[in-house]
């Protein structure tokens, strides 16, 4: 079952420290492009992921083609796909390792969730970032020194 319980998605936001946004845009006025900053300024890694803008930069991070390639954990893979493409993000956030996938609000995939969940991940669905973390109160991400 994905997480519904306010403890459970606090504490999730709380351990995460490396989130990968698939579907990240370089365009402002998409929702990507202003949570990506958001959890930035909160003190997250953020890692862009987007085939169609491969190559280029948003927020100061370099845009990667697909999860595989980033090379480092990652906790949370939030999903900013349709519904129907949310699988394939599902799929490569098990093949990493990530710890979590969040799917943003709109984007429900029960089969996907399933999945993730068998292989051991925690998923949050048709929820975003931004709004829990202030919702709940998650604190800022301490710089580490």
């Amino acid at each position: 079952m994905p997480l519904t319980r306010d403890q459970d998605i606090a504490e999730l936001l709380t351990s995460a420290r490396t989130i990968a946004v698939v579907g990240a845009s370089d365009r402002p006025n998409r929702p990507s492009y202003g949570v990506m900053k958001f959890l930035q300024d909160w003190g997250y890694r953020v890692l862009p992921v987007n085939p169609q803008i491969t190559g280029e930069h948003v927020h100061g991070e370099y845009v990667w083609r697909e999860l595989a390639q980033i090379g480092v954990p990652i906790d949370i893979v939030d999903i900013f796909r349709r519904p129907e493409a949310a699988g394939d993000a599902v799929d490569q956030a098990i093949f990493v390792g990530a710890k979590a996938v969040w799917m943003q609000i709109g984007v429900i995939n029960e089969e996907a969730a399933a999945r993730a969940e068998a292989a051991g991940l925690r998923v949050v669905m048709d929820r975003c970032t931004k709004l829990e973390i202030m919702r709940l109160r998650v604190p800022q991400i301490a710089a580490e020194v």
